[in-house]
């Protein structure tokens, strides 16, 4: 379970921050006013008004980028070497070659969708209980 909630249950709710939130409408990092009560009072000068400054809004895409995308990153089931006995490599390599599978299969899976779901791809979640 320990495994399970720092691999593949933190990428599905993590992994797809970047996209919801690289585009600032949708998740807004500061307002200078606070939503408006009712419908159709708005106009585009109350709305820039509203919305994030510059700096504030590329501070949080920054953020985002840093946290879905981390550069140093390993992916599940790409530990670092830590057993040299036969059994732990063997297991290990038949964990792999699981994942393998999985990852094939959600290929195969997202040619047939109009927008493909990747974050549950083996090789898009972060080994992170090896760091």
């Amino acid at each position: 379970m320990w495994i399970y909630c720092c691999s593949a249950r933190h990428a599905a709710l993590n992994n797809g921050q970047y996209e919801l939130g690289a585009w600032m409408p949708n998740f807004p990092a500061t307002m200078r006013h606070p939503p408006l009560q009712a419908q159709g009072t708005t106009s585009l000068e109350s709305y820039l008004d509203t919305i994030p400054e510059v700096n504030s809004t590329s501070l949080i895409v920054f953020t985002l980028w840093v946290i879905c995308e981390p550069g140093d990153s390993r992916s599940l089931g790409h530990p670092d070497e830590h057993f040299t006995e036969e059994e732990p490599k063997r297991l290990i390599a038949a964990f792999q070659g699981r994942l393998a599978q999985i990852s094939q299969e959600i290929h195969e899976r997202n040619k047939s969708l109009p927008i493909p779901y990747r974050y549950l791809d083996p090789h898009k979640i972060e080994n992170s209980t090896s760091i």
